[in-house]
């Protein structure tokens, strides 16, 4: 699914945010990408989607390569990747099926199949009971929820977490770590950037990143879930 070779890259004031980099994930493999902030998990997290072109080497995801001169492609390749924002980007004065809907009316999907996924992807974070709820009145976990059913409603094959559990308590970064984990298939990877180490310590079959100051070092576990 992701194939990072020898990749640097280095921002124009000159901060390198990654260090000659090799990484493989396939799919069905849930993804914890670690380290203190500055250390290059948000960097990795905008090359994979294509928001950022690598300096050097090569990154290829889902077999497309990621690149300046390859735009058009790009914009294909991001309708199969959900991403979850740490800013939310939730649109106030809106509902949550609103919010859902409008993260995925420019898709290929018919205006049926919008409000389908939509409430699918509500009923999967456990929120169908809020659908008509106006975002501002949530709980900032309940917000995250709608944050993830936006990006599952797309039916990705990749998805992209940037630390969701930033401002939640304890329960609720474990509910949403767990929601997350839950959309780990066959054909689709979840990967997400987290400082929340200690959430993680006891899970199996995941691969941890662990960065630092641009570069990487990566563990697999085994083991029964």
């Amino acid at each position: 699914m992701i194939e990072v070779k020898g990749v640097s890259l280095r921002y124009r004031d000159g901060t390198l945010a990654l260090n000659n980099i090799n990484l493989t994930i396939g799919y069905n493999e849930l993804v914890y990408i670690t380290g203190p902030s500055g250390s290059g998990k948000t960097s990795l997290l905008k090359l994979i989607m294509g928001m950022e072109y690598p300096t050097s080497g090569t990154v290829k995801v889902m077999g497309q390569e990621i690149s300046e001169e390859k735009s058009e492609e790009l914009r294909n390749l991001r309708k199969r990747i959900g991403p979850v924002f740490q800013e939310l980007k939730l649109v106030p004065g809106r509902s949550a099926m609103e919010n859902v809907m409008m993260g995925i009316r420019f898709l290929d999907f018919s205006r049926q199949e919008i409000r389908s996924n939509a409430a699918v992807a509500l009923e999967k974070v456990g929120l169908s009971h809020k659908a008509d709820s106006m975002v501002e009145n949530l709980s900032w976990g309940e917000a995250q929820r709608v944050s993830i059913a936006r990006a599952i409603a797309r039916k990705p094959r990749l998805i992209l977490a940037d630390e969701p559990t930033g401002n939640l308590d304890h329960d609720n970064a474990v509910n949403i770590l767990n929601i997350l984990a839950s959309f780990k298939q066959k054909d689709t990877s979840v990967i997400i950037a987290t400082h929340a180490t200690h959430l993680i310590e006891n899970q199996k079959n995941i691969t941890i990143i662990r960065m630092n100051q641009g570069n990487i070092s990566v563990e697999k576990r085994g083991g029964e879930e």
